[in-house]
């Protein structure tokens, strides 16, 4: 088919299906104009396939086609819907694929600024006043060799085309890959209208998208400065969209919506929730519960004084090995909507926050997003968190309570957005969990990122008779099952969208009655700590924020526009449960939430208090070097048994208070 017959064709298209949007696109100053390819293979199916194998002559031919129409500007041709036969993975693209349109899914992973690109330059001879245009389509700028008067080099550059370029680096997305496969990356590059704000938007790190347009070799270059032998591929966009941004882009069918409502319902919906959430792992009810919570989270509030209050619930579990802590982690990563899953060792700060690393394109710095950016809007699974660096941890403070990550490296200045949902498991430091011991004792978290966490549970495997009989009966029937089929009340795709639908449409807002049982449960608990004299904290505002998570959680489970007394006190068990496995202070039988918040309890730190007064007392009488054994004599005359003023003396003496200068004295700092 030969050019002209392609610019007719199109002229007769345009005419038929899009000349509104045409000039709909003109008296608006648009820059393009989207043309579906369906639309354009039923018009003539020769034509489609050219643009399938040859998409630089035609996408010319179309241009020029809006060019006969009386329009001043120039208006680009962008196609979209190309069919299914046209994508093609990032690990698929090939040398035979060279020059064809294309489309594929995948992550942004990078982005560059959109800086202006040379397209066409014109040059004067000074010798003659010849005009030479010289076509920009190479990564150096050419400059004419000669003019046709015979003079060489040397000619005046008179005018420039400029056109706005950026580069994104796309990801395979991980739930295209297979087992270990490590996903492959492709540089994309977008001109002219795909670089707009509107666009910019749409298209940063972290954001799951399908882009379609021609596949590209680019020359390497060597060290010494010659040209490889070997190309790189590139993919020149021609229509850039997201796809599944988050939960909000699951399309739900009407079957399934009518399924999910009459599952919102059915009473036992949270107990079905329970069964259907990890149905190979036995046991831990209350964990599953939360974890079905979780699932759908909190209402995300932003007040108009701009503070925000996070509407996603942090879980945290520590516990025995061997316990399913780690199989709990990998199946939600599978039933939530938009979850990535991390480990341990095998991450870095860089790779769970965001980092930035030198482009080639613009020759500067680009942002690239890590685990929980690019599970912004979704959940993030963290295994193993007590594995990881201490740097690598203290990064995900900020991403924990504030919901964003800010980069302040090179000449980048950024906030990235990361409303994320995490769920971390840690195991002890001794190997097994110690009930007697407090949580920061027990594992290498810093205090401040255990706190960060709306629920921790001790996931704990203690013998017991009966309860090891129905679960070895449990594990040894699965693998009994060959065939693997499991009798679970609701099936996985329809939780995923079930929390979807949630999420999309459910907002539930406290009711009076709900909102006096939170208060008067939290102050009640409060009061608790004040009684006796005992200065103990049991709960703080943080725990209070949790409960109100926790209720519209709750309500979201049925779908309801109101939270009930019913949401908050199921709210209100699952925090008591915890804190009274975790914050109990096993000497007073009181919940005292510093046990968690500080790792030090109200009454170990009274006892604290009272060896270094004991210390300030003997210091007047006997002076500056203070024997060890006044010290515990004095302290058990106040009541204070001996071991407990060892370990305080050891942590005054940690702590910079206190120093021996020789075995068995002490003195004050």
């Amino acid at each position: 088919m030969d050019a002209s017959t392609q610019i007719e064709l199109f002229q007769d298209f345009i005419d038929s299906h899009n000349k509104a949007e045409l000039l709909d696109a003109a008296r608006k100053n648009d820059q393009s104009l989207r043309i579906d390819f369906s639309e354009l293979s039923k018009f003539n199916i020769e034509l489609a396939e050219l643009l399938l194998n040859k998409p630089d002559d035609v996408i010319k031919a179309a241009e020029l086609a809006i060019s006969k129409f009386d329009i001043d500007k120039k208006i680009k041709v962008r196609f979209c819907n190309l069919p299914k036969s046209s994508l093609l993975y990032v690990r698929n693209i090939r040398s035979e694929h060279i020059g064809r349109f294309i489309k594929t899914i995948g992550v942004i992973r990078q982005k560059t600024d959109v800086r202006p690109q040379v397209v066409g330059a014109k040059f004067e001879c000074p010798s003659c006043g010849n005009i030479i245009n010289v076509n920009q389509d190479d990564n150096t700028f050419k400059q004419p060799t000669k003019c046709g008067c015979g003079r060489k080099g040397k000619f005046r550059l008179i005018e420039k085309k400029l056109i706005d370029a950026q580069k994104l680096v796309i990801e395979e997305a991980h739930e295209l890959l297979e087992g270990g496969a490590q996903p492959k990356r492709i540089n994309v590059y977008l001109h002219e209208d795909l670089t707009s704000p509107w666009t910019d938007k749409r298209t940063n790190p972290g954001t799951k998208v399908m882009v379609t347009g021609a596949i590209k070799e680019l020359p390497i270059i060597t060290r010494s400065g010659s040209q490889s032998v070997l190309f790189d591929l590139a993919l020149i966009g021609n229509y850039i969209e997201p796809i599944e941004e988050d939960f909000t882009e699951l399309s739900i069918g009407e079957k399934e919506l009518k399924e999910i409502i009459e599952l919102s319902k059915d009473p036992k919906i949270y107990e079905k929730l329970k069964l259907s959430i990890a149905p190979s792992i036995f046991g831990h009810e209350k964990v599953k519960e939360a974890l079905v919570m979780q699932l759908f989270g909190g209402v995300r509030k932003v007040r108009d004084d701009g503070v925000i209050t996070r509407g996603d619930m942090h879980i945290l579990l520590i516990g025995d090995p061997g316990s399913g802590k780690s199989q709990l982690i990998k199946r939600m990563s599978v039933v939530a909507p938009k979850a990535r899953f991390v480990s341990g060792k095998g991450v870095s700060g860089a790779g769970l926050t965001a980092t930035v690393v030198k482009d080639e394109f613009t020759q500067g710095w680009a942002l690239e997003a890590g685990a929980l950016v690019l599970a912004n809007r979704g959940y993030c699974m963290i295994d193993e968190l007590d594995k990881m660096n201490k740097e690598d941890r203290d990064a995900m403070h900020e991403g924990l309570e504030q919901q964003s990550i800010s980069i302040s490296k090179a000449n980048i200045q950024a906030t990235l957005r990361c409303e994320t949902t995490v769920l971390s498991a840690a195991n002890p430091k001794f190997g097994r969990f110690d009930p007697y011991m407090s949580i920061p004792e027990q594992i290498e978290l810093p205090v401040s990122l255990i706190n960060r966490f709306d629920l921790i549970f001790a996931v704990k495997d203690l013998p017991d008779k009966e309860k090891d009989r129905t679960m070895s009966r449990f594990i040894l029937k699965l693998h009994q099952n060959i065939k693997n089929e499991m009798d679970v009340p609701i099936r996985t795709e329809v939780i995923r969208k079930y929390v979807a639908y949630a999420k999309q449409t459910c907002f539930p807002v406290l009711t009076d009655d709900a909102l006096q049982e939170i208060e008067d449960y939290y102050v009640k608990m409060r009061s608790s700590g004040a009684d006796e004299g005992s200065k103990s904290v049991p709960i703080s505002a943080r725990q209070l924020e949790g409960i109100l998570r926790l209720a519209e959680a709750s309500a979201r489970v049925r779908l309801a526009k109101e939270v009930s007394v019913e949401d908050a006190q199921r709210a209100i068990v699952l925090m008591q449960f915890w804190l009274s496995e975790l914050a109990m202070d096993k000497e007073t039988g009181k919940i005292d939430i510093d046990k968690i918040a500080s790792g030090i309890s109200t009454s170990e730190r009274q006892k604290i208090v009272g060896v270094r007064e004991i210390i300030i007392e003997l210091e007047n009488k006997l002076g500056k070097v203070i024997p060890t054994e006044d010290i515990v004599k004095e302290a058990e005359a106040k009541g204070i048994n001996a071991t407990k003023v060892e370990e305080s003396i050891e942590k005054l003496k940690r702590s910079g208070d206190i120093f021996e200068p020789k075995p068995g004295f002490i003195s004050r700092l």
